[in-house]
């Protein structure tokens, strides 16, 4: 059972101005996918992020893209969307050919 001293703390808003963040001072060439495309499926994320418009470089290219976005929505991402951004993780993987890395669950 959650405190309320806990559920604040999960609350909180960073007090870091914007300009000062890390994700701020991130430049790229690639393109940018569409928006929304991360409130999908992990099936519709992996589909929209590994189109050549959005990746022209490949599956790695899309893994960077997802990689930053989950990195940057930080705590802020329920556990639903964590599931579904590793999933979608997880089929960029098998387009890559690499094997998914899962981790053992606790039961």
């Amino acid at each position: 059972m959650a405190t309320k001293k806990a559920a604040k703390k999960a609350a909180k808003k960073s007090t870091t101005p914007l300009s000062k963040r890390w994700s701020a001072k991130v430049t790229t060439d690639s393109t940018k996918p569409g928006p929304g495309l991360f409130k999908k499926s992990a099936k519709q994320i992996a589909a929209g992020l590994t189109k050549k418009s959005v990746s022209p470089k490949g599956p790695g290219q899309a893994m960077q893209m997802l990689s930053f976005y989950e990195n940057r929505g930080g705590k802020n991402l329920s556990p639903e969307r964590k599931k579904t951004l590793e999933d979608a993780k997880d089929i960029l993987r098998e387009k890559e050919g690499k094997k998914s890395v899962k981790k053992a669950s606790k039961t």
